[in-house]
């Protein structure tokens, strides 16, 4: 591309992507989102096809010659938080915000697509671009595989690549990976405690559940540190804990959700099997019952060896000095784990935010970076076709 091209593509993904952050949407069904990514995409030679369970665009782009299968992916779906950036562009539907980047991730993909398009004569085999809803929770990539993106090249892919921005963790400007585990994987823990209602005057006519309940978040917690190796961590956190109507009345039951996190097979399998016998034989030994459930979620994203050392020479190629190696796993889990459990390739973290993380009200990411997310996923796409 020239230079005015360039600067008009960094201009429309800047555009696209204040549009994608000001009219955010949750979960597998993102319609407007969809609608403004076909808009991006139009006039490309494409082979485009739509979700049916879920508002999913895939594109094709062939090469015009044999070679590999490389897919790239991005997500676009928001999260359930209310935007406190005072962005001129910040979200303008109350109570949803793209506070994890995925518009950032989004206008890169679109970026790719149109930087290969016009290098479309040096591609050797086909590029399959995967936009894809509902990441935060939805299982997105699950339903996206199931309705056969994998397949849509009319062959599996060779590779498969994602960036994610974050806000801290990373440096700004560098990309970096590692291989093996790079993401934890993300269970949930629901537990509720059941007992009988009563006075608050009178507990001991009462089976109060929220001190039992209570006992067994403390003992979580304690039982992380004392059965979990150091070397091979789990994280616990309770996010959700309810009971209750009024100070004075002991309910019958207290319920808490909480994630668990973590990096191997083993360390799920201990953790999960001791996490449900925990909580049973607390509820048990105070006379209560605990109805526990634990819920598989979403896998280790675990980068293939010879993808990442590829993804590093590329970028370190491409962006002198501008990669560095993940020293350790991120305790954050993705679904694009998904992909790389089917097919060898890399997720890569990006520095582009003001310090802040993800997920925060008031986390920003820098638009200057999006032609650089954008280069390097067609590098990658390219130089992948060439080995």
């Amino acid at each position: 591309m020239s230079a005015s091209q360039n600067a008009a593509l960094m201009d429309d993904l800047v555009r696209l992507r204040r549009q994608l952050h000001a009219e955010p949407e949750i979960g597998l069904d993102l319609p407007r989102t969809q609608e403004k990514v076909l808009a991006a995409l139009d006039g490309l030679p494409l082979e485009l096809s739509l979700g049916r369970s879920l508002t999913s665009v895939t594109g094709v782009l062939r090469g015009a010659r044999p070679g590999p299968v490389v897919l790239l992916r991005a997500d676009m779906d928001a999260l359930p938080v209310q935007e406190r950036t005072g962005l001129d562009y910040a979200s303008r539907v109350d109570g949803v915000m793209h506070a994890c980047g995925h518009d950032m991730h989004t206008a890169m993909l679109v970026g790719a697509a149109h930087l290969l398009a016009a290098r479309r004569d040096e591609l050797a085999g086909d590029v399959i671009f995967m936009f894809q809803p509902g990441e935060e929770g939805w299982d997105g990539s699950a339903a996206m595989i199931a309705e056969g993106v994998l397949d849509v090249a009319g062959r599996r892919p060779d590779a498969a690549y994602a960036l994610h921005v974050f806000g801290a963790g990373v440096p700004h400007g560098v990309f970096s990976a590692r291989p093996g585990t790079t993401m934890a994987a993300s269970d949930g823990l629901d537990v509720t405690v059941v007992g009988a209602g009563g006075h608050g005057a009178r507990p001991h006519r009462a089976q109060d559940p929220i001190p039992v309940a209570c006992e067994i978040v403390t003992a979580l917690q304690a039982m992380v540190t004392r059965q979990a190796d150091v070397f091979d961590p789990v994280v616990v956190t309770v996010g959700s804990f309810h009971a209750g109507s009024r100070r004075n009345v002991i309910p019958d039951t207290a319920r808490f959700e909480a994630t668990v996190r973590t990096f191997s097979a083993p360390a799920k399998a201990r953790i999960k099997d001791a996490a449900v016998t925990l909580a049973r034989s607390i509820a048990q030994a105070h006379g209560l019952r605990a109805e526990v459930d634990y819920r598989d979620g979403y896998p280790m994203t675990v980068n293939d060896a010879r993808e990442t050392a590829f993804v590093a020479d590329t970028i370190a190629d491409v962006f002198d000095g501008r990669f560095r190696p993940l020293a350790n796993s991120m305790p954050g889990a993705e679904d694009f784990s998904r992909v790389l459990q089917e097919v060898p390739g890399a997720f890569i973290p990006f520095g582009a935010g003001n310090g802040t993380d993800n997920h925060s009200p008031v986390v920003r990411f820098d638009d200057a970076l999006l032609p650089d997310g954008a280069t390097v996923l067609a590098e990658l796409a390219l130089r992948r076709s060439g080995r």
